[in-house]
């Protein structure tokens, strides 16, 4: 039976790491009953699940927007875990706030900078958690001179926005960062389109614009406006200043922005896990082979 002394010991260095109880009593035995000796020990086990854990998918997890009001800095970033349940938890939740604080207070330069400065905050949490988690990405904005920026979080962070605008108000900034989280724009003018994205859309509709046969008879001029069109039409839809307003159906973004004198500098929108292709487990093909190898 384990002693009283050892008991309180389990007890403290379970509170401190969030690991299992008989993984904190091996730790306090072979490191002498020295909490601070067995809390590293446990890191280091930490490291090592953290090694087995890296072919996971780590596709769940928040977008968050941290505002640093004195300094003048917002970060927008995301932090993935392996699943909902975990990113719903405490713990995670507290591991992503910590880690806008560094991002604002450290300013990396890159992900990976980002990642160097975080390390010992995700080693310490995958020993509490047992997942693979991840700071993905992270992009920090600097608030000049007469901008606003307003921030929105949808759904307790499965989407993070923030808006930076010239004119208006923060009310109106935070109201243009939901209608951003709700329609998803990537381009805030027309003008921001990339050529290669309208050269690749217009051969799209120079194809389909030649299956049709309705389209079999028309002049070439006729035809070329009508693929413009038709590409503006598809490409718009991702422009924000071209999007009916969430607020004013009456009115695109740009027309209620310019009615306000308002000017849309830039955003930044995560959502959690896009882009990333997550795994699809096969439940039934699972028990199968389970039932073959007993």
């Amino acid at each position: 039976m384990a002693s009283q002394n050892l008991i309180e010991l389990i007890k403290v260095l379970r509170e401190r790491t969030g690991a299992g109880m008989m993984d904190c009593k091996k730790a306090l035995e072979e490191n002498g009953l020295d909490v601070d000796k067995a809390a590293d020990y446990l890191r280091e086990k930490g490291i090592a699940k953290a090694a087995k854990k890296a072919d996971r998918i780590a596709a769940e997890g928040l977008a968050n927007v941290k505002v640093c009001p004195s300094c003048g800095k917002t970060v927008v970033y995301e932090v993935n875990s392996e699943t909902d349940f975990v990113a719903r938890g405490d713990a995670f939740k507290q591991l992503v706030s910590d880690t806008g604080d560094i991002l604002l207070k450290e300013e990396p330069a890159n992900i990976e900078a980002a990642k160097e400065a975080t390390k010992e905050l995700y080693t310490d949490a995958t020993v509490k958690i047992g997942e693979k988690l991840d700071l993905r990405r992270f992009e920090i904005i600097h608030k000049a001179e007469g901008q606003i920026i307003g921030t929105y979080i949808h759904m307790g962070g499965k989407i993070a926005v923030a808006a930076v605008i010239e004119g208006g108000d923060l009310e109106l900034a935070e109201n243009l960062a939901m209608h951003i989280a709700a329609n998803s724009p990537k381009y805030v003018a027309p003008a921001d389109i990339p050529a290669d994205v309208i050269e690749a859309e217009t051969k799209i509709q120079i194809g389909a614009a030649k299956n049709d046969p309705k389209l079999a008879n028309k002049p070439d001029n006729i035809l070329q406006n009508i693929v413009k069109g038709k590409v503006n039409k598809t490409l718009f839809e991702a422009v924000l200043s071209e999007q009916i307003y969430l607020l004013d159906d009456t009115k695109t973004v740009g027309t209620f922005l310019n009615e306000k004198g308002v000017k849309v500098v830039k955003f930044v929108r995560y959502a959690v896990g896009e882009g990333i292709e997550k795994r699809q487990d096969d439940f039934a093909a699972e028990v199968m082979a389970q039932t073959k190898t007993n």
